[in-house]
């Protein structure tokens, strides 16, 4: 996973400067692409004239993963599991 992570600092760096560069300062920066969470912060990073608040992840993944464990875990069908939030 080191290898990868590697690799996602230079992608998203890269995203990063150019959003900086060109990007208007109200723009919505929504990062995909496992892990979400860290490859947003890296965008931020390099992107600091963007106010943070204006970047987001998107882990369906994971909130996937998060009602499936539930559901096993009470014992119900997954589409049982509503209103599930991760952060």
């Amino acid at each position: 996973r080191k290898d990868l992570l590697a690799a996602n600092v230079r992608i998203f760096k890269e995203q990063g400067q150019a959003l900086d560069k060109v990007a208007r300062k109200d723009v919505k920066v929504l990062v995909v692409g496992n892990p979400a969470n860290t490859n947003a912060l890296i965008c931020s990073k390099y992107a600091p004239s963007i106010p943070k608040e204006n970047f987001t992840a998107m882990t369906r993944l994971d909130q996937n993963r998060a009602q499936s464990q539930l559901a096993a875990k009470i014992g119900v069908p997954v589409q049982n599991v509503k209103n599930v939030i991760i952060w």
